[in-house]
């Protein structure tokens, strides 16, 4: 159940080990891999480049210990492979991120759906199970409603069903034995209605550190300044580990952002005591130091109240510590979050305790497997949640055929 990358992958792994098998593929829209279609800006971050299990747990904030053995047996290396051997190639970029060739996440919906075709996978579209009945002697009757309205008596079943944003969207999911660790967003963007960087949007930084006051997050990486607050990877990861703590703040915080994260006060003020006696002819508001971007730059000077006809060797003591604070601290009042483009990735879902993580299968509901952002697993950016939607349905589609025999 669940038209997306981890239903599908499940649905085309169990197909494929055992071609005797009728595998139906059930999705209550009528649109199939809709965030594979919308990932990357439209590119489809496959994957991360990493050589070892240990490389990719790393980067789960939720479920790494727990993806350990998964990795073992289906990482990153294998989902290359998997794609390569139906003919489509990945590249890496300089961050690690993966993404087809073709640069178009067309390419990875396509060849998803080739492959559950050429496996003989019965996809249901516009189809929902109404009702989801274990059955005494094992497997489920499933009341379908929607377009291919009907009982359906299966031996296993997958749910892969992706996260919600609300507790009693899990409902089903308790009433079925399970229990749900509650919901809450992850990967988001913050917003800052009183930016003092409000008249700066589109101005990045390769290399800054966002931290919560008062909180032990922070995250170092690229920072974005939009129109509605901050984003960038470094948000958007601070995001994801700092996902419950943030829901229990209520996302009302003070971001401080470093934007010369190699240096401390101490340091700083050394460098600067050497660039003054170097450069003290030039004028501050106009020669942006650490090669930050002129808007930015001037946009700090400016709160430091450093006007444009100061050179470094005039400026006084008290502007240059106001100029010090601005560039190691940068403070923004977060009022709020918005989601990331229109990816949506949920912290919660089925707690891992109660399964099997060799086989996805329910250590309560014999015969009912679960993959995807349904568990209470995700990553940061960077392609790890198609990862371990890659690997759980892998594994839960495997372990479903072998089942069968």
């Amino acid at each position: 159940m669940g038209g997306g990358a981890a239903g599908f992958f499940g649905a085309i792994a169990c197909a494929e080990a055992n071609p005797r098998l009728t595998v139906y593929l059930i999705e209550k829209t009528g649109k199939l891999l809709s965030k594979v279609r919308i990932s990357g800006g439209g590119r489809c971050n496959v994957t991360h480049a990493a050589d070892t299990p240990a490389q990719l747990v790393a980067h789960y904030p939720r479920g790494a210990k727990q993806l350990k053995e998964p990795f073992r047996q289906f990482d990153a290396q294998a989902t290359i492979r998997w794609f390569a051997q139906r003919g489509v190639a990945l590249k890496t970029e300089p961050d690690g991120r993966m993404f087809p060739v073709t640069d178009s996440s067309e390419t990875i919906a396509q060849c998803l759906l080739d492959a559950a075709r050429q496996a003989g996978v019965h996809i249901l579209t516009h189809t929902q199970p109404e009702q989801i009945d274990p059955l005494p002697d094992g497997g489920f009757r499933l009341r379908l409603t929607g377009s291919h309205a009907t009982d359906l008596t299966v031996d296993r079943l997958l749910i892969a069903t992706g996260g919600a944003p609300k507790a009693d969207q899990y409902e089903w999911l308790r009433q079925l034995g399970h229990t749900i660790a509650a919901p809450v967003p992850s990967l988001f963007t913050f917003n800052v209605p009183d930016s003092p960087l409000r008249e700066l949007p589109g101005v990045s930084v390769p290399r800054a550190r966002v931290r919560v006051a008062g909180e032990k997050l922070e995250y170092e990486g690229p920072v974005l300044v939009t129109h509605w607050g901050v984003s960038g990877p470094a948000v958007l990861k601070l995001s994801a580990w700092g996902a419950r703590r943030l829901h229990e703040l209520s996302y009302q915080s003070t971001a401080l952002i470093n934007w010369i994260p190699e240096h401390t006060e101490a340091t700083l003020r050394t460098w600067l005591h050497e660039y003054r006696e170097q450069s003290g002819r030039k004028l501050v508001v106009s020669n942006p130091i650490f090669g930050l971007p002129q808007r930015l730059w001037r946009t700090l000077t400016e709160q430091a109240g450093i006007g444009p006809e100061v050179r470094w060797n005039e400026l006084p003591a008290k502007p240059q510590n106001r100029l010090i604070e601005a560039l190691l601290n940068t403070a923004l009042p977060v009022r709020g979050k918005t989601t990331y483009k229109d990816e949506f990735v949920t912290c919660g879902g089925v707690m891992l305790g109660e399964i099997d993580m060799k086989t996805m299968e329910s250590r309560r509901v014999p015969g009912l497997h679960f993959a995807g952002e349904v568990l209470d697993i995700d990553g940061i950016t960077g392609g790890f949640n198609f990862q371990a939607a890659w690997t759980t349905g892998y594994l839960a589609g495997r372990a479903m055929a072998a089942a069968a025999e």
